[in-house]
């Protein structure tokens, strides 16, 4: 990216663990100049391991295993788990489990756990936030959520959906203290993260 880091931040390259462009996007709403890099972990989940420490545990990690390249670099790592029932929905990856995942959530509220992390010295140093966010479904009939998935293809999305795209149809509600992390990064966590590591997003210029 070619924009100007804002005067009186630290002057510390800023790398974002992901090649989601979905992550890219919403980190390119705060302006700072950044690289995308894909951190190269495992995602499977441990036994008996909770959505919730699942997803700070990936975040901490994707953050960390870039970090080890790059020393000098504030290293961003996000991950986002979806829960139905206390249980992680993975990423559905294929026509037929979106449908079966959405289907399973009809009528139902998701609980979709989005953690952030900033890492720093090689890794050693690493602040973490985690948002919760709760999904609302409609009561989806087979065919409406077939068409959904053949028009938006959500297969490498948590949950079977796009918010920020057609989605936003499948809910009635959505409460959360971040608008941003149901898309995968929440900024505004992300945001005092960065000011913890000495970067003012709203410096003066």
């Amino acid at each position: 990216m070619s924009r100007r880091a804002p005067t009186g931040s630290v002057m510390r390259t800023l790398i974002l663990a992901s090649t989601s462009p979905y992550r890219r996007m919403l980190l390119e709403r705060l302006g700072l100049p950044f690289a995308c890099e894909s951190p190269g972990v495992d995602e499977t989940p441990r036994t008996g391991e909770a959505p919730a420490d699942l997803s700070r545990r990936l975040a901490r990690e994707k953050a960390r295993a870039v970090a080890r390249r790059h020393p000098a670099a504030l290293v961003i790592g996000s991950d986002q788990v979806a829960a139905l029932d206390g249980r992680a929905l993975g990423k559905p990856g294929s026509h037929a489990g979106a449908v079966a995942q959405l289907l399973a959530a009809s009528g139902r509220e998701v609980e979709f756990l989005t953690a952030v992390a900033v890492a720093r010295d090689g890794g050693e140093r690493v602040r973490l936030a985690l948002d919760r966010t709760r999904v609302a479904f409609r009561v989806l009939d087979e065919a409406s959520v077939r068409a959904y998935v053949g028009r938006e293809r959500p297969l490498d999305c948590a949950g079977a959906f796009k918010a920020e795209g057609l989605g936003i149809a499948l809910f009635t509600s959505v409460r959360s203290s971040d608008p941003t992390a149901l898309v995968g990064l929440p900024l505004i966590a992300l945001c005092t993260l960065l000011a913890e590591a000495g970067v003012q997003v709203l410096a003066p210029p």
